[in-house]
């Protein structure tokens, strides 16, 4: 049972800006105003403390695929990236059979019913041929708003986004179908024009899942969908900060055209992320782990990522030089939102659930909060 407590000393940064010496009230679940008479001190002078994090685009961790892995082997995921501050965490699928997808669909909305995951992201198998990355060209299909809605049904409520080739047959009329239920339609995967990816975000489409990758680059004369992705407020673009995925002036790019505001970082991991270097199965694809990187066997595509979002965070800071608030913004406010969630995570706010990570001078992680209790004590 979660205890009252009061975590003082820290930099805490809250949606308002970063409070030098502050202090976070925890009672029970949630985040409080005022200490309960007999709530402990948690001295955390020289740290940090910041939002829980909220990763909207996940397909596994410590060994397991939330695609394919049994319903102990998906909370073994979960738990991997929570013990790295993912506190919230949507399971996304990789391309499957339509009926295979459907089942999954209904084992993991019974997870996302007992709140263990925040809901689930279809990446495919509604995607293009010509930028199918780690995705099996043998299952994909063009996005028929009656398949979509297959989906949807199987998810019980619990679908939260649909990863869009939305220039192929059926991809507007998904998108509207999409918007119309509140689920995110994300543009991704996709050979898109500059027009046709105007045209998806006008219908509706609000994300861009992994901006850059699996889509034409940005060219002068044909500027294709990034230049769409970018200079649009209604889109948030998803960022892989694993060093891997994107150079640093490109993240530079996407925070100078977007602001904090329209940025989530995420990691795409896999199996591997907390686990370490060696073969899995991404779907039906093998995968070769080496140094952190992941790759199909057959042709060498980049294959999701090992990332954990203490990572990315840690390297945004250090690396990238975006300030904690900036950080904080799109590893957990704008994922939220996006979410629909931020009325329950995001930001440090009475009234909240008390998801929250501590971290030192380095930006490692030395404590993690989930709902009032522990996950790993400072």
């Amino acid at each position: 049972m979660a205890t009252a407590k009061v975590l003082t000393g820290a930099k805490v940064v809250l949606p308002t800006g970063t409070v030098t010496d502050g202090r976070v009230i925890v009672d029970g679940t949630k985040i409080a105003g005022v200490a309960p008479d007999g709530a402990e001190t948690v001295d955390l002078t020289g740290h940090w403390v910041v939002p829980g994090f909220v990763d909207m685009h996940n397909h596994g961790g410590g060994g397991a695929s939330f695609t394919s892995g049994a319903i102990d082997e998906i909370l073994t995921g979960v738990r991997t990236h929570q013990q790295h501050g993912t506190t919230t965490a949507v399971a996304s699928f990789v391309t499957g059979d339509m009926d295979f997808l459907v089942q999954r669909a209904g084992l993991l909305s019974e997870l996302a019913e007992h709140g263990e995951i925040a809901g689930i992201h279809f990446e495919g198998p509604f995607i293009s041929p010509c930028r199918k990355g780690a995705h099996d060209e043998t299952l994909l299909r063009d996005p028929d708003p009656a398949e979509v809605r297959k989906l949807i049904d199987a998810a019980r409520g619990q679908a939260k986004m649909v990863t869009l080739a939305t220039e192929r047959p059926g991809g507007i009329d998904s998108v509207r179908l999409l918007a119309e239920h509140g689920i995110i339609a994300a543009i991704g995967h996709t050979d898109a024009t500059y027009e046709q990816t105007v045209e998806a975000i006008d219908a509706g489409a609000t994300v861009a899942t992994h901006l850059f990758n699996a889509m034409p680059g940005l060219g002068h004369r044909d500027p294709g969908p990034i230049a769409a992705l970018l200079e649009d407020d209604r889109i948030t673009v998803e960022l892989i900060n694993d060093g891997t995925h994107l150079h640093p002036a490109a993240l530079e790019l996407a925070f100078h055209h977007k602001g904090a505001d329209k940025v989530a970082f995420i990691t795409d991991a896999m199996d591997a992320a907390g686990f370490g270097d060696g073969r899995y199965m991404l779907g039906p694809l093998e995968v070769e782990v080496k140094d952190s990187v992941a790759r199909l066997v057959e042709g060498g595509s980049i294959a999701g990522s090992t990332l954990t979002l203490d990572r990315a965070f840690k390297r945004a800071v250090t690396i990238d030089k975006l300030p904690v608030e900036d950080v904080v913004r799109a590893i957990s406010a704008n994922p939220a939102q996006l979410l629909g969630l931020y009325d329950k995570v995001g930001s440090l706010e009475p009234g909240k659930d008390a998801d929250l990570v501590v971290l030192d001078a380095e930006f490692e992680v030395k404590g993690v909060l989930r709902k009032g209790e522990w996950l790993v004590q400072p």
